[in-house]
């Protein structure tokens, strides 16, 4: 075995690769995933306190009613949406289509924008409607 060591990397390096819509889609899907995980043990976390009584429920009621509240719920509602969206376009690209370099890169773009446009206007929705 020689101890001379390669110049070459041992993968492909991040250095030689152009940041693409596709690319970020896929990191912001995991990171949504993830996301999800903690939204819904909050979800239960609120589900638990309404069946335990009026004292708990009211708890949870004022922590989601408050600012901070009010802005993890907007996050966890685009996280939903945005990784609805995205598994829509694998669904696309599953039966063969949308799949040429410039197809992708907009079906990229339509995610994004499109979850960030349902998420507005499913909360000006709530504001309105109450």
């Amino acid at each position: 075995m020689s101890d001379v060591k390669s110049a070459r990397p041992l993968s492909p390096h991040l250095s030689i690769y152009r940041f693409r819509p596709t690319m970020a889609m896929s990191i912001i899907h995991r990171i949504t995933g993830s996301a999800l995980y903690v939204g819904t043990l909050l979800l239960v976390w609120w589900l638990v306190a309404a069946a335990s009584g009026p004292d708990a429920f009211a708890t949870a009621s004022a922590f989601f009613g408050s600012i901070i509240g009010q802005l993890i719920l907007f996050g966890y509602s685009w996280a939903l949406i945005h990784h609805m969206f995205g598994g829509i376009r694998h669904f696309i690209w599953d039966t063969g289509q949308a799949i040429s370099k410039e197809t992708s890169t907009k079906l990229a773009m339509a995610t994004i924008i499109g979850s960030l446009a349902v998420t507005v206007i499913l909360w000006l929705g709530i504001l309105i409607f109450g």
